[in-house]
């Protein structure tokens, strides 16, 4: 396909309203990519919020077809985005995004957006070891980051750090928001020097390792306990699905030493070579059993054809191939698209 060609990526994806009606008249998850020239929604060189890791565009990425595809949901279309109006929405409020980096990739995006909507607006930003926020004054609407990988505490101990999957001690921190949207599940798979800890506490039992995708689970399970027993109901709340990862190009139907890096389209296929991501289904099967009306961002399978959209080597970092995170302007731009597509729809 040419440039200017649309990219049908058709699935069955819906949003996601646990314990509660799905979207009514449009399912926001299926649809396509294609091509808009008015996009990407901001100038990055303009946004003072984008941290090195995801600004390609200053550190050398030399292509920017990828800035110029725009989600198409089949059978509707998608709003556009008003950061004024979101402003005037959540006037008063407090709105936090909870998890890893992928976190802070939709958080960033999402400024930057409210950024381009109002860049003459006042705003106040603090900084914490793991705390941002950004406070737009005129509105008294504070957009606030906390940085958690795993949901659940990591304490240290005279034996080591413990990675403890019943505990959340920082949850008091949470209860502050009027928003939260929660995320967890790319540290869980890390191992070596990257690990943050020594040790997996499951109950009364210390190990000193254990099936990641079962402890992730576990995890999991503790944070949607912690919700249903502690978020008040007026407070909203949503989770960002599982941000989908390209390292391994037979994902996609190329060679397995393919990457993201030097991919400049998305992938062309009715469907998603490499199928669904297992932690998907593991957080769908959870957020069911949440008592509290919670929406999933069910960003996997739309993110999963940007194979185009990574950092790779253009980030101010040190990553020789981020195929993790994303390039901003970019996909986290869609998804906080959706997310105010579902504040529209009354979610």
């Amino acid at each position: 396909m040419g440039f200017g060609s649309l990219f049908f990526l058709f699935f069955s994806v819906s949003v996601l309203r646990v314990n509660g009606d799905s979207t009514n008249g449009c399912n926001l998850f299926n649809g396509n990519w294609v091509i808009d020239p008015s996009y990407p929604l901001y100038d990055s060189n303009s946004c003072p919020f984008i941290r090195p890791e995801f600004d390609c565009l200053k550190f050398g990425r030399p292509d920017k077809l990828y800035l110029k595809y725009k989600w198409k949901p089949a059978g509707c279309d998608l709003p556009r985005f008003d950061g004024l109006d979101l402003l005037r929405k959540w006037s008063g409020k407090k709105i936090m995004f909870v998890g890893d980096s992928l976190s802070l990739n939709q958080y960033e995006s999402l400024l930057c957006m409210i950024h381009a909507a109002m860049p003459n607006a006042r705003k106040t930003t603090t900084r914490t070891d793991v705390l941002t926020v950004v406070k737009f004054e005129d509105y008294n609407v504070s957009l606030m980051y906390y940085l958690s990988h795993y949901l659940v505490d990591i304490v240290s101990q005279p034996m080591g750090r413990i990675l403890k999957l019943d505990s959340i001690q920082a949850g008091s921190t949470w209860l502050n928001a009027d928003v939260l949207i929660f995320n967890t599940w790319h540290w869980w798979s890390r191992t070596g020097s990257a690990q943050p800890w020594d040790y997996i506490q499951d109950g009364q039992k210390i190990v000193k390792d254990m099936d990641r995708t079962m402890a992730f689970t576990k995890g999991l399970q503790t944070w949607a306990k912690w919700v249903n027993g502690n978020v008040p109901p007026t407070t909203k709340l949503y989770y960002q699905g599982v941000s989908p990862v390209h390292y391994h190009g037979q994902d996609w139907g190329e060679s397995a030493t393919r990457t993201c890096m030097g991919q400049t389209q998305p992938v062309n296929t009715p469907t998603y070579p490499g199928g669904p991501v297992t932690q998907e289904g593991i957080v769908k099967n959870v957020l069911s059993s949440i008592s509290k009306p919670i929406y999933l961002l069910d960003i996997t399978f739309l993110s999963q054809f940007r194979k185009d959209a990574h950092p790779s080597k253009y980030s101010g970092v040190n990553f020789p191939n981020d195929c993790t995170h994303w390039c901003l302007a970019g996909v986290p731009d869609t998804w906080n698209q959706l997310l105010y597509a579902s504040i529209l729809q009354g979610k």
